[in-house]
C-alpha cells in the first residue's frame, strides 16, 4: 500500500499526459483539456515530491 501512495503522483502525471494526447488528436475548440491537464501535472508533481518526503520504506 505504501508503494501505491508513493507513486500516486506519477499516476496523476500519466493521466495528465493522456489528456494532452487526447487534446492533440481530438483538436477540440475549447481549452478545457489543457487547463485540466496542466492542473493535474502540477498536482502530480507536488504530490510526488511531498509523498516521497513523507512516506518511508
Amino acid at each position: 500500500m505504501k508503494q501505491l501512495i508513493k507513486y500516486s503522483g506519477v499516476i496523476v502525471i500519466i493521466i495528465a499526459v493522456l489528456l494532452l494526447g487526447i487534446y492533440f488528436y481530438a483538436n477540440p475548440a475549447s481549452n478545457i483539456l489543457l487547463v485540466i491537464s496542466g492542473l493535474l501535472l502540477l498536482v502530480g508533481l507536488f504530490g510526488y515530491i511531498i509523498t516521497n518526503k513523507l512516506v518511508l520504506d
